[in-house]
């Protein structure tokens, strides 16, 4: 069976979330990949180090995904995450670009969920 790129996506984020980052890399992850958070280096190695920090730091992170979309080479993950079981968390959008069914290039963008909100609908 061939997997989709949204699978792909999809299991990268987990595999990551779930403390599996260096697998996930290893899995996904194409020679010439970059990101686009501005809080690291855009090459793998810097990325990779601050998800394996940030899976020290909160082993119980988990993630939800709401939605993705696959259009052509790119996919996109709606995503609830949250740092512990108490946290409120936060709603991520993650986009991939897909160079030959690897990751070849990321975006990521996030917005905390506020304890009340006046929309009635939610942040999902």
């Amino acid at each position: 069976m061939n997997t989709s790129l949204k699978e792909k996506a999809v299991s990268f984020l987990q595999m990551v979330a779930s403390g599996k980052v260096h697998e996930a890399y290893q899995e996904y992850v194409g020679q010439a990949f970059r990101h686009h958070n501005p809080y690291f280096r855009g090459d793998a190695d810097s990325l990779l180090a601050a998800m394996q920090e940030s899976t020290a730091k909160n082993p119980d992170k988990s993630l939800e995904v709401k939605l993705a979309i696959q259009e052509g080479e790119f996919v996109t993950v709606h995503s609830h995450v949250k740092q512990n079981q108490d946290d409120l968390g936060g709603a991520v959008v993650h986009i991939f670009r897909f160079d030959n069914g690897r990751i070849a290039e990321f975006w990521d963008v996030g917005q905390p969920i506020p304890e009340s909100s006046p929309n009635e609908h939610g942040m999902f």
